[in-house]
């Protein structure tokens, strides 16, 4: 699969998904889709920027936006993390980093000293159409709800 680009429509794809049936891009078609990358369920960060888009799910429903988180853990883990949390959307597990590969979003970090290979948290736009209309890269979770809000009200 070759990288994504803004303005360009995204390479339909498969993943696994909690909820018991696998993620396919196209069948949501008709709808925006929000994809957020994360590093690691049950963190900190990952948890906050979780119940944010779990707190303002209205909004985003209002909005005609469906949201999917992905990272690396598995179904299983993710089955437990969105049950504590009472997420209610899916999250997407991408163990064979197919995902992050084809959004760009594995990069190395510094981590107690020593480089590592990541997830860079990123969320990504997708259009009713399947076209990337706007991405948010090396996000911080403290604001990053508020811009993803705003500028789905701009594009309506």
């Amino acid at each position: 699969m070759t990288e994504i680009t803004l303005g360009k429509p995204v390479t339909d794809f498969e993943a696994d998904s909690t909820g018991n049936s696998p993620f396919k891009l196209s069948d949501h078609f008709g709808k925006r889709v929000l994809i957020y990358f994360y590093p690691r369920d049950n963190t900190p960060g990952c948890t906050q920027e979780g119940k944010d888009f779990r707190d303002h799910i209205d909004q985003f429903n209002a909005l005609n936006t469906i949201i999917f988180g992905v990272s690396r853990d598995s179904v299983k883990v993710h089955e437990g993390f969105k049950a504590k949390q009472e997420f209610p959307f899916e999250l997407l597990s991408d163990k064979d980093e197919t995902l992050c590969e084809l959004f760009d979003v594995i990069k190395m970090k510094n981590m107690y000293g020593k480089q590592v290979r990541g997830i860079e948290r990123s969320t990504f736009l997708i259009d009713e159409k399947g076209v990337l209309i706007h991405e948010w890269r090396k996000v911080k979770v403290k604001i990053h709800i508020e811009d993803v809000l705003n500028t789905l009200k701009e594009l309506d």
